[in-house]
């Protein structure tokens, strides 16, 4: 800590042989002899005049060294004293001259950018309060005139704006009187189409209805006479008459199809909350025997509640299901799967099998009424039942389609989507979860 002060290591140096020739001359020989006398002898004299001389010596060193230190710190104060104040006196001096400069640019800045740009700010109030046709103009720096040239251009552009919002104001209120009298004409239609769609509806309904007496007498007839007279006409005769009982059957089914298409919505009130699993096991108790003729396997999965119809969706699982079955491959069982998941605020419906498939390019046709992929020698049916499903889909707010993105998967898979009850509802645990047959 002394090395900066070679006067006071010298004193320390001094001391530190003063304590040793004390040491060497005294303390060590004291030491010396007391070890070397017997308990039971006298003790020579030590030399003790000697010992406080030696001891003196180191005594006056240190005064002399704390008068030295004393003095050292008595210079280093005033040292200390002498740079605080000078520090003092340039923070003042610092100070003074930043004040004097921040005054310096403030009257600079009033003077050539602040009083600019109070007048620029007047003329742009004025401009602003409605005179859009007073030219901005404002001096200064080549900076507040940049901007005033600015202001002045987007005055321009706001003038023109304006001239062409007015043009275009009088040219939408011109378009809103056609459009509000091609309203008026579009409800005039739609109240027409609306009117014309119910009856529609209500003469397929009756037309279908009072078919169904007529036609059920002519399949009965031709069925008693093919049941009595089979075998004792010629064969072409047989086979005029299984034609007819064949066509009768056939139509008393697309009566029977065309009745349910025109029922959906018809009968239903209100929507009531349903339980699409137990929907489904209805679905499958009514085709619990092609279930077990086919050895078709089903796995229905934990299913939601919604909000519909009840007789309706189980109509939507038991085509669905019903299809599944007939379009089988040959060459291996029926596996159906059918499960729910909610995406955002509907639930999102699959129907997957292993059958035989449908091409992308029909992905829309199947979906039309009485369209058919296949002969009814194939496969029979009156190509209404995807018809029904989308009808019943739609009418309860939400959307069918086929997955067109198999990448060579056997089978097919058809999506639909319900809804979601505006109650907070979970997937329901219905006794046909999992459930394999």
């Amino acid at each position: 800590m002394l090395g900066s002060s070679p006067r006071v290591t010298a004193e320390l140096d001094e001391i530190q042989a003063a304590g040793e020739r004390w040491r060497a001359d005294y303390a060590s020989v004291s030491i010396a002899a007391v070890a070397a006398t017997p308990a039971d002898q006298k003790l020579e004299k030590l030399p003790e005049k000697l010992g406080r001389e030696r001891f003196n010596a180191v005594r006056a060193r240190v005064d002399e060294l704390a008068a030295s230190l004393a003095g050292e710190r008595v210079l280093a104060r005033d040292r200390v004293l002498d740079e605080m104040t000078r520090i003092r006196v340039i923070a003042a001096g610092a100070l003074l001259a930043a004040i004097l400069a921040g005054l310096a640019v403030w009257l600079s800045l009033r003077r050539l950018v602040l009083g600019p740009l109070d007048r620029l700010g007047t003329e742009t109030r004025v401009v602003a309060g409605g005179e859009f046709g007073r030219p901005v103009t404002v001096d200064g720096p080549i900076e507040v005139r940049r901007l005033g040239g600015d202001v002045e251009a987007m005055r321009r552009q706001l003038a023109e704006s304006l001239v062409e919002a007015r043009r275009a104001e009088e040219e939408a209120r011109r378009a809103e009187e056609e459009v509000r009298a091609q309203a008026e004409m579009l409800v005039a239609q739609t109240d027409d189409l609306r009117r014309s769609n119910e009856e529609l509806e209500q003469f397929a309904y009756v037309a279908s209805h009072d078919l169904q007496e007529p036609l059920r007498k002519v399949a009965s007839f031709c069925q008693m006479l093919q049941r009595r007279y089979q075998g004792q006409l010629d064969e072409r005769a047989d086979q005029y008459i299984e034609f007819a009982v064949d066509g009768a059957k056939r139509m008393q089914q697309l009566i029977n199809d065309l009745l349910a298409f025109s029922r959906v919505g018809r009968a239903t009130e209100r929507l009531v909350p349903v339980d699409t699993g137990l929907a489904a096991q209805h679905a499958l108790d009514a085709l619990g025997a092609a279930t077990e003729e086919t050895q078709a396997e089903i796995e229905i999965g934990p299913l939601p509640t919604v909000p519909g119809d009840d007789a309706l969706l189980t109509q939507v699982f038991q085509n669905l299901i019903g299809n599944a079955i007939k379009f089988r491959a040959p060459d291996r069982s029926a596996k159906v799967s059918i499960t729910a998941e909610q995406e955002d605020e509907f639930w999102h419906f699959r129907c997957e099998d292993n059958g035989i498939g449908i091409d992308a390019q029909y992905a829309d046709r199947i979906f039309v009424i009485f369209q058919r992929l296949h002969a009814k020698e194939e496969y029979t049916g009156t190509g209404i039942g995807l018809s029904l499903c989308k009808k019943i889909v739609e009418y309860h707010g939400g959307r069918i389609w086929l997955d067109t993105e198999r990448n060579g998967d056997p089978g097919s898979v058809v999506h639909w989507t319900l809804p979601v009850a505006p109650a907070p509802v979970s997937l329901a645990t219905t006794a046909v979860a999992e459930r394999k047959v």
